[in-house]
C-alpha cells in the first residue's frame, strides 16, 4: 500500500488547515503562493461557529474586510518604495513596476489572516492516508481538516474499497482510543462511514 498513491486537488481551505494538513510529512503538497500571487479580494473560510451567530458572523465579515484593506494599502506603500528603487538602479518604468509588485506583495502577505483562503494540489500513499484518517476523521479533530478527510475518504473509499475498509477514527471499528477524551459518538461515526461506503 505504500506504492498505490492518491492525488487530490483542494480548494476552498483556510491557511491555517494547511499548517495542520503539513504535518503529515508522508506527503507531497503544491500550494498557491501568496508570496508571488497577490490577493486581490482574498477569499476566507468562516468557522461554522462564527457562522451561525449573526453578530459574530457580521464582526468577522467585518474583521475580514479591514484585512484586505490593510493588506491592499500596504501592498501598494510598498510598491511605490519599490518602484523608485528599481528605477534608481536603471531600470525602466514598466520592469520597475513589474518587479516592485513581486517584492511589495512578498512583504504585505505577512498580515493576512490564517482564515484566508488557498488551494493545493496534494499526494499521499494509502498507508499515509490510512494513517490520516485514523487521526483526523475523528471527531476530537479540527473541524476543517476533519471535514476534508471525510471528503477525501469518500473519494478514495471506492477506488480500493479493500484498502480502505476498516479505515477511520478507532471507535469506528473497536474501542475509541482517546479514553477518557472519547466524544462517546461512536455510533455515529460507525453509522456515517456506512453511508459513505453505499454511495
Amino acid at each position: 500500500i505504500e506504492h498505490a498513491s492518491f492525488t487530490f486537488g483542494i480548494e476552498g481551505v483556510s491557511r491555517s488547515l494547511l499548517a495542520q494538513i503539513t504535518r503529515h510529512r508522508m506527503a507531497s503538497f503544491s500550494v498557491k503562493s501568496q508570496r508571488y500571487v497577490r490577493e486581490g479580494s482574498f477569499g476566507y473560510v468562516t468557522p461554522p461557529e462564527i457562522a451561525a451567530d449573526p453578530e459574530a458572523k457580521k464582526l468577522y465579515d467585518e474583521i475580514m474586510a479591514e484585512d484586505q484593506r490593510k493588506y491592499d494599502r500596504l501592498a501598494e506603500i510598498l510598491k511605490e518604495k519599490h518602484i523608485k528603487t528599481f528605477m534608481a538602479e536603471g531600470k525602466d518604468e514598466k520592469t520597475a513596476t513589474r518587479l516592485a509588485e513581486k517584492k511589495a506583495i512578498e512583504d504585505a502577505r505577512f498580515v493576512l489572516p490564517g482564515a484566508a483562503a488557498t488551494r493545493m494540489t496534494m499526494t499521499m500513499n494509502a498507508r499515509e492516508l490510512l494513517h490520516f484518517f485514523s487521526l483526523r476523521m475523528c471527531n476530537r479533530a479540527q473541524w476543517e481538516i476533519r471535514e476534508l478527510a471525510w471528503q477525501m475518504y469518500a473519494l478514495v473509499y471506492p477506488l480500493a474499497p479493500s484498502v480502505f475498509e476498516n479505515a477511520g477514527p478507532g471507535c469506528a471499528h473497536g474501542a475509541c482510543p482517546e479514553g477518557k477524551r472519547s466524544c462517546g459518538k461512536a455510533d455515529e461515526v460507525r453509522r456515517r462511514l456506512e453511508e459513505v461506503k453505499k454511495q
